[in-house]
C-alpha cells in the first residue's frame, strides 16, 4: 500500500466525515489535514512513479475538501449558537 493511497483513504475519509452527525466535522478537519500532509509527502517524492505523484495531489485536493466541508459545519453551528444567544 502505498503513501498515496493512505493519503487518498483519508482524504474520502474526510469528505465522508463532514456527511455524519456531531463529531462528523471535528473528524473532518482532523482527516483533511492528515490528507493535505501526506498528500504532500507522496508528491514531493521523485523516485515515486507518475501515478503515485498524482494520487498525492488528488488526495491534497480533496483533502481540502474535506477541510473546507467540515470548517464550514463549524462555522454553520458557531453562528447558530450566536443566534441562539442573541434570543435568549
Amino acid at each position: 500500500m502505498s503513501l498515496a493511497t493512505v493519503a487518498l483513504a483519508f482524504a474520502l475519509g474526510g469528505v465522508v466525515a463532514a456527511c455524519v452527525a456531531s463529531p462528523g466535522q471535528l473528524v473532518a478537519i482532523g482527516f483533511g489535514i492528515a490528507a493535505i500532509g501526506l498528500g504532500w509527502i507522496a508528491y514531493r517524492r521523485r523516485a515515486a512513479s507518475g501515478a503515485a505523484r498524482l494520487g498525492g495531489a488528488a488526495a491534497i485536493t480533496v483533502g481540502l475538501i474535506g477541510l473546507g466541508l467540515g470548517a464550514a459545519r463549524v462555522a454553520i453551528i458557531l453562528a447558530a449558537i450566536r443566534h441562539v444567544e442573541d434570543m435568549l
